[in-house]
């Protein structure tokens, strides 16, 4: 695709590891945006300012002018001087080119089911802004200084998660964000910090008047991936916590079951060098430094244990080649996400410097749609590596000493210890393993009078993709429960007491620390995280865990090198 304005520097604005809420203000045009700062704007409100590069905003007046030019000629384009999807064929006069868009965002708010969560909206209105800044889309800079204003007073449309079939972009959830952004009607409602009213009240006390839009403007606005990309970048951000806070379970699960650390030695993964794999090994080798309750083999010892295996089972063993591809497949649907968030994605596009339109498919959110099922297959691998994870801690016949289901007080013979949260572990990971499934394959052919026969499906992938993320939220907080009660175990039964911290390498104590904090229980040398079945009700913990995890607090600050290794 040819782009007349100026080509964007790829010299980011860089956030490394998590996202930084005090980042300085971030200017959209003069760079490709990353997922972290779209993360950076949609949930952590960090401003944004418009570009001031005189030849790019030329560039979006430019692309009006040609609409304009065209109206006023009566020459044929899509969507200006045509009717819209199976009914092209209809021509629009001049006179009615300014209605034909208006009209756009009424039929087009069909919305359908929940709200989307307000940083979802955000997120889309940002990409929205960014992609018409190329000035291929023909709408006008008045309209991107509102989605500006929008973002930077915490203005954000209400937009439903049912209604996109990601084919012609997201056309319903950007009928809710422009008709908003105009004040077409009162029926359009925002959230302004917080407060819910409707679009025209808010626009009143933002000390703006509504607006007509004028011709192209309504289908540049809707007509586009920005939604199903906002989503994705926010999960595809999620995502890679999570993988990080796998790790970390996985090296609490390695010292509480005494593994050791050969099966990630250098020698191993150089002579199988996929790059993800090597990333875990190495990963893996670095938190387990420094423990006291891993086997020490690297120098090429083989230590045997009784009755034991001289080599651990292979949800040990084989960590480095299981969680390799998926560490790359996150990699790769990582990057295409930027391409997307840095892409034009509406139809006719203007090629202002050659004075022509170009009617194609950009629109299509196909790299959304096939990106997010293959996200949440690699949320399902995550999580059954887990499962099998816990599985081996609870079964005294594998888990080389520790208690069934990891219980402490056995002098109180009614303790069942964590079966009953293993059981709701279990009830997770298969939804997270269905959720695998893939939609983008499951379009129907006939939709909208057959104009839209292949459909991308992005827009309902990336909400499977962010009810994944949160699902496996919940399903973390139960591993993590797991992990620290068995490091407290296997540290009583190599030194006889049960303070971890004395025994855990130093990688993994920060995490240990903030899980036992967030719950409210302190290391103690006379007894582990859970010593009683009714001292504790575990919901409140789960509850407390993955909140913390979803807001980015400290079990995310904890893991911030495997975070930082991953960018």
């Amino acid at each position: 695709m040819h782009i007349t304005s100026p080509t964007k520097n790829t010299t980011s604005h860089s956030i490394s590891g998590f996202v930084d809420n005090s980042s300085k203000t971030i200017t959209v045009g003069n760079h490709d945006l990353t997922i972290d700062e779209v993360v950076s704007v949609a949930r952590y409100g960090v401003p944004i300012c418009i570009t001031d590069n005189h030849d790019m905003l030329q560039g979006v007046q430019a692309s009006c002018d040609y609409i304009h030019n065209a109206v006023e000629t009566g020459a044929p384009i899509y969507g200006v001087t045509s009717g819209f999807g199976g009914m092209a064929n209809v021509v629009i006069s001049k006179e009615s080119a300014a209605l034909l868009q208006n009209n756009l965002m009424w039929y087009h708010k069909v919305g359908a089911g929940k709200r989307l969560p307000l940083a979802d909206v955000r997120a889309a209105m940002l990409l929205r802004l960014n992609s018409h800044l190329y000035g291929a889309s023909g709408i006008r800079l008045e309209i991107l200084r509102r989605m500006e204003i929008f973002l930077n007073a915490g203005v954000t449309p209400h937009v439903h998660e049912l209604g996109s079939i990601g084919a012609s972009g997201d056309l319903t959830p950007l009928a809710y964000i422009t008709g908003s952004l105009v004040g077409l009607d009162k029926c359009y409602t925002v959230d302004f910090n917080g407060e819910e009213m409707n679009a025209l009240t808010a626009l009143q006390k933002l000390g703006l008047e509504p607006l007509q839009l004028r011709p192209k403007e309504g289908l540049a606005m809707m007509n586009g991936t920005s939604v199903m990309t906002g989503i994705a970048a926010n999960c595809v951000y999620d995502t890679k916590i999570l993988l990080a806070l796998s790790m970390g379970v996985h090296a609490l699960a390695i010292q509480g079951l005494n593994g050791t650390n050969q099966s990630f030695h250098p020698f191993i993964h150089k002579l199988k060098p996929h790059s993800g794999q090597k990333w875990a090994a190495n990963q893996m080798l670095n938190l387990l430094v420094g423990s006291r309750l891993v086997r020490e083999e690297l120098n090429g010892s083989h230590n045997y244990r009784g009755e034991h295996p001289i080599q651990d089972r292979y949800s040990l063993r084989c960590l480095p080649q299981y969680i390799g591809p998926i560490v790359d497949g996150i990699e790769q649907i990582k990057k295409q996400i930027e391409v997307e968030i840095n892409s034009v994605t509406d139809n006719p596009l203007i090629d202002v410097e050659n004075q022509a339109s170009y009617h194609g498919g950009n629109f299509l959110g196909q790299y959304i749609g096939v990106g997010m099922d293959q996200l949440r297959y690699y949320i399902g691998l995550l999580a059954k590596h887990l499962d099998v994870q816990i599985a081996y801690l609870v079964a005294p016949e594998f888990n080389n000493g520790l208690p069934p289901s990891l219980v402490a007080n056995r002098e109180r013979s009614v303790n069942m210890g964590l079966k009953g949260l293993q059981i709701t572990g279990n009830s997770i990971m298969p939804l997270l393993t269905f959720y695998g499934n893939s939609i983008a394959d499951r379009f129907p052919t006939h939709a909208e009078q057959y104009n839209q026969n292949i459909n991308s499906q992005g827009f309902a992938s990336a909400n499977l993709a962010r009810q994944s993320v949160e699902i496996f939220q919940q399903y973390m907080a139960i591993a993590l429960m797991f992990g620290v009660q068995a490091v407290d175990l296997r540290t009583y039964a190599d030194v006889e007491h049960y303070d971890a911290r004395a025994t855990l390498s130093p990688a993994t104590r920060d995490l240990y620390l903030a899980i036992r904090d967030l719950v409210g229980q302190p290391p103690s040398a006379d007894r582990p995280y859970i010593w009683n079945d009714h001292e504790q009700a575990l919901d409140e913990h789960i509850a407390r865990i993955s909140a913390d995890i979803a807001s980015g607090g400290q079990i995310v600050q904890a893991v911030q090198d495997i975070l930082s290794s991953l960018n």
